[in-house]
């Protein structure tokens, strides 16, 4: 097996994304790998397994009505974090801003946190009355 660098794997799991190109996760993920998706919040839905990650990401990636669009992507050894545009409609406010937490372990994606600017008002500590 070929292995690949942690940038090399951002790169074509972005891709796979941008491109709505399911084929390109096919030998991007562990056995062991967990994702975490930005909903529902707080904490997302965990999904374990190659395989069932797989399925998640191929949904998604073959959804034409939707756009992902990678702003920057950082990489420090065997993590990555993507940050992120994710439109999911045709209006003007149908779009959020995340980042994903990324660890790849010999040339695979191990894990997958995602995270999103959350819709709604989050009271601030200042307006909440909470002391930092």
């Amino acid at each position: 097996m070929m292995h690949r660098t942690t940038a090399e794997v951002m790169d074509r799991f972005n891709r796979a994304f941008v491109e709505h190109d399911p084929d390109l996760l096919t030998d991007l993920l562990a056995e062991d790998c967990v994702m975490e998706s930005v909903q529902p919040a707080p904490t997302g839905e965990r999904v374990e397994g190659r395989e069932a990650c797989l399925a998640w990401w191929r949904a998604l990636v073959e959804d034409r009505t939707t756009q992902f669009q990678p702003q920057e992507v950082v990489v420090a050894g065997d993590r990555a974090t993507i940050l992120w545009h994710y439109r999911f409609g045709p209006g003007d406010a149908d779009w959020v801003s995340g980042v994903n937490v990324m660890r790849v372990r010999d040339g695979l994606i191990v894990e997958a946190l995602g995270f999103s600017k959350t819709a709604g008002e989050v009271p601030l500590a200042a307006e909440s009355g909470i002391d930092g």
